[in-house]
């Protein structure tokens, strides 16, 4: 087994949640971690995991800079591996692998791949071709009188080719609300699917995949909340065992020849009781504290990986484990009408960890609360 100690590791997007886990594994493996971040309140900056910090741009509303910053943090800088924590750093590093390559390890799949997995259009696609279960999805038009009308079934979703979240979603209960809002818009960026009834059983999986396309580990979780409530980020996260879901996760992967740490997003379909896939994150996933607290490194898996080492396969321990984002909890208590319904109950913490608070690194917490103070009104908006 090779030993990572003294490595240099960059972390891109420091403003993520999922960095701290991170930040937290690699420092176990003695490997020395440097963080890209926007600002001094990004979780990653006040994290007593991070050896060194940089203030630079990684913002999603700024690309180019973005682009030519973390290129010449890249090149001018001394690491042995980056690690991307979003889309948009993903994104980056996927456009200018081959360059930077040279430079270090980059830790994200090459572009032509990336790009056809974080594409939802692509995805439905290669999912209704293989048997992979998920919305029936419209071909790809670019004025809303290409239609087949023939095929369409309201309630129909209309939402971003390449986008995460709920940012730009669109529900439109008949035909009357599609054409008001589609009419003179061009429609060639935008998904048309069939609307899967919401529930309180949104599911995740997170995958590592080796080099030959075999499974080295995996979890899946389910959402039991959320915010904002008619669609937005996990509150409040479950482990669950599924592994009808895992099997096509590895066969998706499989067909579009994805490597590395990988997510997938599902809703379960109450109607005929099959989880549907929406998406891939083919990046780590926002929650990627409940893998690491179920027992999964993937942050030593993905060093093996880097450096053609034989990837380690691990299991998840099978202790319960839920993963809760208190800040944005609240807000879901303060709006839900089933604040007091909750299953598990909201006032419960057993088994449960937070996504941003440890002892030994508390002020992460807090960081987090003031970035999402300073966000949240437009956040909200374009998630609404």
């Amino acid at each position: 087994m090779m030993d990572f100690q003294g490595l240099n590791i960059l972390l891109l997007e420091g403003y993520g949640r999922q960095i701290l886990p991170y930040l937290r594994a690699f420092k176990a493996l003695g490997c020395k971690t440097t963080v890209i971040c926007n600002a001094k309140v990004d979780v990653g900056y006040v994290s007593r995991f991070a050896d060194h910090k940089i203030l630079g741009v990684c913002d999603t509303e700024r690309y180019e800079e973005s682009e030519r910053c973390v290129c010449d943090i890249i090149k001018n800088g001394n690491y042995d591996v980056v690690v991307p924590m979003g889309d948009f750093a993903a994104t980056i590093l996927a456009n200018n692998k081959e360059e930077l390559s040279k430079y270090a390890k980059i830790a994200v799949n090459d572009k032509e791949r990336f790009l056809q997995a974080l594409n939802k259009q692509q995805v439905m696609q290669v999912c209704m071709e293989n048997g992979i279960p998920c919305p029936k999805t419209l071909p790809r038009v670019s004025k809303v009188e290409q239609l087949d009308l023939s095929q369409l079934v309201f309630p129909l979703v209309v939402k971003p080719e390449a986008d995460c979240g709920a940012r730009g979603f669109h529900c439109f209960k008949t035909m009357e609300e599609l054409l008001a809002f589609a009419e003179g818009q061009d429609l060639s960026g935008m998904v048309l699917q069939e609307y899967i009834p919401q529930s309180d059983r949104n599911m995740s999986c997170g995958l590592f995949i080796d080099p030959d396309g075999t499974v080295k580990s995996a979890y899946t979780y389910i959402s039991r909340r959320w915010y904002p409530i008619k669609g937005g980020t996990g509150t409040f996260n479950q482990l669950i065992d599924r592994p009808d879901m895992v099997e096509m996760c590895e066969k998706l992967a499989k067909l579009m020849g994805l490597t590395g740490t990988l997510g997938f997003d599902f809703v379960d379909d109450l109607r005929d009781g099959t989880p549907k896939l929406l998406e891939i994150n083919p990046r780590v996933l926002a929650c990627a504290k409940i893998g690491f607290e179920a027992g999964l490194d993937q942050a030593r898996q993905l060093l093996e990986m880097a450096y053609g080492e034989p990837v380690t396969a691990m299991e998840t321990s099978g202790k319960p484990v839920n993963i809760r984002m208190s800040q944005i909890d609240v807000l879901w208590f303060l709006k839900s009408p089933d604040r007091f319904r909750a299953q598990p109950s909201w006032f419960s913490c057993k088994n449960t960890k937070d996504q941003t608070f440890s002892w030994d690194d508390p002020l992460p917490w807090f960081a987090f609360l003031l970035r999402g103070l300073g966000r949240f009104g437009k956040e909200t908006k374009a998630r609404e």
